[in-house]
């Protein structure tokens, strides 16, 4: 094994070692745990370049002479990702080099496959638009007429017939310029007619008032532009919505989003702009990756649903359809998963034997179940840091982690956004001007700007500026440490004792006819149903799952010697818990690594060392994850093309403008339905789909023919352009599993944004 002075010494010149001494100088886990563990000598291990130039980090203190700094992007070892279950070699493909080559479908709680068959808004049928109309003239009819009897009692039957008259004109042409008789009854109108208001004016002679009757500026004939709070008798009024909306509709208006480069929330801030609704009106059951082209289920509160159709021909890179009224709106974790239809451009093998032996091997072993790099972030401070300063009570030196300007973002960010951030974050460090920063700040940059906004209502109150933070993102933070130290205890879990079999000790799911449970409920490890904002979901790209995506499972137990008899348990079943005061830890030597780990960063796992019980472990249920995860529906197939712009893979929009092409052609006539309740939205969806899939097949066999005729054509045209080779593989995923994390078991690869940028270009 290489020594660690030998690595140091073909790192650094005699120059720089001769100015290391006033440094504090750390050497990246990448290198330090994985041979302190010997990962190296474990057969069933094949260790992701464990020694590598790239991994290695000087940081001084600021004391120190300035010494250059090598800030490379987040690695995988760096986050406890080391090992796999196969030890087939891997091989090269390029992932995400167009959008459509990472396709992402909810798959819905009753494990339905999402997916955008229908753009149109449904229609009514003309006898229900009939019903509503005699319906609501019913009730428009009784609401005044009680009203204009009681006035009558009032002030006789010639100024009630003028009063009559008066709203029956306004009911019917929208009048309201002309003025009735003088009616002395100012409190009576302001009590019982909101929608009129009233004032005294000169009479016909100079001696007598009159009161003008009109009606109310911008008002209507339910008043709803003049109610103010204090008029609604207490009744809440939802900004969301209209607050007049039929009984017989479910309150809630479900749709399917389609989204292309765009994350969940963004694509929702430019939906609800439109509507003039807030963001919090929307309802999904998880984030999508931003850099993919995905589909899932949104509900938003009370909107017409021809309203939001109408948005299709103004969106960009967003589309809505297949729309329900339903009760219930989503909430976070509504969901089983994720199908992924994912396509690996310009693969290169030792030979085709090579791809396939590792797709099998995929899909008959799985993969090792490790949170990805997403969940660190997309920065050049891991959020997993930013959460362990949190758990240590290092208020000002987590503002300064999330505030100060960060060189290695430069490897993440285009040119102009690296620009305005670094602008930002420098001017701020050298200033101290809230009020510029801000100015400078771009919007997305969520968490910065909540911490500088309420630094400047209360300077120096750093533990209150980080709580202003956006709750789900905040806590981001310490979920991204539980989630570092569960990768490197499985890392621990499989290097020490494989993959072939239970252990005495493990945690393992119950089996329904176990005795032996754990009688807690375990939950997730957070509670907050608060979708992230707009710009914060970076830290939740390409999870198949939930915001917080951590998976529920209801009872766990330890492996005993009697379960080894039985052989009742496989390493399917075995789980890693997430630290947590409701959570228990595997009885043997995996257990370790998270309390040694912890005591390396100065954290503790077992008590609170300051007085913010949010930032602390221990005031968090935490929650437990398998280790092993096998692809559901698994298939894959190779192929060949010549044109890199050519699209390998059918979205669910091309589906649809496939279908509306050969509709049109062929004249379909399609009637006229009923989708004002979830039932028949749900016929409606299934006769989509039907219709899609009966297309599917020839719109499948265009694109091989397309791309046969393609390879032909460009072979016998030009032979210095050869065939490349892409792998298109079609796998489900649980709630809070990685896709990337399969593909990083294919491949054998780093599977960070940095690594395939470079190979794309």
């Amino acid at each position: 094994m290489i020594s660690l002075n030998y690595i140091l010494n073909k790192l650094l010149t005699p120059h720089e070692h001769s100015r290391m001494s006033p440094c504090k100088m750390w050497i990246n886990k990448a290198l330090t745990f994985p041979v302190s563990i010997g990962i190296l000598s474990h057969p069933n291990l094949k260790p992701y370049n464990l020694l590598k130039p790239c991994t290695f980090k000087l940081y001084c203190n600021s004391s120190a002479p300035k010494t250059e700094t090598l800030i490379m992007p987040l690695d995988e070892t760096d986050v406890g990702i080391h090992c796999y279950i196969s030890q087939l070699p891997g091989f090269r493909g390029v992932l995400k080099q167009r959008y459509a080559d990472f396709i992402v479908n909810e798959v819905d709680t009753d494990g339905n496959v999402v997916r955008l068959t229908s753009l149109d808004a449904p229609s009514e049928s003309v006898e229900e638009k009939k019903e509503k109309e005699e319906e609501k003239e019913t009730e428009t009819e009784t609401k005044y007429t009680s009203e204009i009897e009681s006035f009558r009692l009032l002030a006789g039957d010639t100024d009630a017939d003028l009063l009559k008259d008066f709203i029956d004109r306004i009911r019917t042409s929208g009048g309201g310029k002309d003025e009735i008789s003088p009616i002395a009854v100012h409190n009576y109108f302001k009590a019982n007619l909101k929608f009129l208001v009233t004032d005294t004016v000169d009479g016909p002679d100079s001696v007598s008032k009159c009161i003008r009757v009109r009606q109310h500026s911008g008002g209507s004939e339910n008043g709803r532009g003049s109610r103010k709070r204090k008029e609604r008798g207490g009744k809440p009024f939802d900004s969301r919505g209209t607050d007049d909306w039929p009984e017989t509709l479910g309150k809630f208006l479900r749709f399917n989003l389609f989204k292309e480069n765009k994350d969940t929330q963004e694509a929702l801030g430019v939906i609800g702009k439109m509507l003039g609704v807030q963001q919090r009106a929307f309802g999904f059951a998880g984030t999508k990756d931003k850099r993919a082209i995905t589909t899932q289920r949104v509900t938003v509160f009370k909107q017409p649903v021809k309203k939001l159709a109408i948005l299709n021909g103004r969106l960009i890179g967003i589309k809505v359809g297949d729309f329900c009224y339903v009760k219930e709106g989503l909430s976070l974790g509504q969901l089983q998963g994720n199908r992924f239809t994912i396509t690996l451009r310009g693969v290169t093998a030792d030979s085709e034997d090579t791809i396939k032996a590792a797709a099998d091997s995929l899909g008959r072993s799985g993969f090792i179940n490790y949170f990805g790099l997403q969940r660190f972030g997309s920065g050049s401070v891991p959020t997993h840091l930013v959460g362990a300063a949190l758990l240590r009570g290092e208020w000002k030196t987590v503002v300064s982690m999330i505030l100060d300007p960060r060189e290695g973002d430069i490897l993440l960010l285009s040119c102009s956004l690296r620009d305005i951030v670094k602008e930002a974050r420098e001017y701020y460090k050298e200033s101290g001007d809230i009020d510029g920063t801000l100015r400078k700040l771009p919007c997305y940059l969520v968490a910065e700007t909540a911490i500088l906004q309420c630094l400047k209502k209360c300077p120096g109150n750093y533990l209150q500026a980080l709580k202003a933070i956006p709750r789900t993102l905040r806590m981001m933070y310490v979920h991204s440490y539980q989630s570092y130290l569960w990768n490197h205890a499985a890392s621990i879990r499989v290097q020490k004792h494989g993959i072939s079999q239970v252990i005495l000790g493990d945690l393992v799911l119950c089996k329904e006819d176990s005795t032996e449970k754990v009688t807690e409920s375990v939950i997730t490890e957070c509670e907050d149903d608060n979708p992230i904002e707009a710009g914060d979901s970076g830290l939740l790209d390409e999870i198949s799952g939930a915001a917080v995506p951590e998976e529920i499972v209801s009872s766990v137990k330890v492996v005993n010697s009697e379960d080894l008899l039985k052989g009742e348990y496989s390493i399917e079943d075995i789980v890693l818990p997430l630290p947590g005061s409701r959570v228990i830890y595997p009885m043997n030597d995996v257990a370790e690594i998270y309390h040694d780990l912890a005591k390396k960063d100065n954290t503790n796992l077992t008590e609170c060392v300051h007085s913010s019980k949010e930032f602390s472990i221990t005031s968090m249920t935490g929650g437990y994850r398998r280790v092993f995860q096998k692809p559901i529906d698994f298939e894959w197939e190779l192929l060949r093309y010549t044109d890199v712009n050519l699209p390998l893979a059918e979205t669910d929009l091309d589906v649809i403008t496939k279908l509306d092409v050969i509709t049109k052609s062929r004249k379909i006539n399609i009637g006229v339905e009923d989708f004002t309740n979830e039932s028949s939205c749900k016929n409606h969806a299934d006769n989509n789909t039907k219709r899609s899939e009966d297309f599917k097949t020839e719109y499948n066999n265009d694109i091989k023919d397309g791309a046969e005729e393609g390879l032909s054509r460009m072979d016998s045209i030009c032979d210095s352009q050869p065939s490349q080779v892409a792998l298109k593989l079609g796998l489900t995923l649980p709630s809070s599993c990685y896709a990337t994390m399969a593909i990083r078991e294919l491949l054998k690869t780093s599977t960070s944004v940095a690594f395939h940028k470079t190979l794309n270009q």
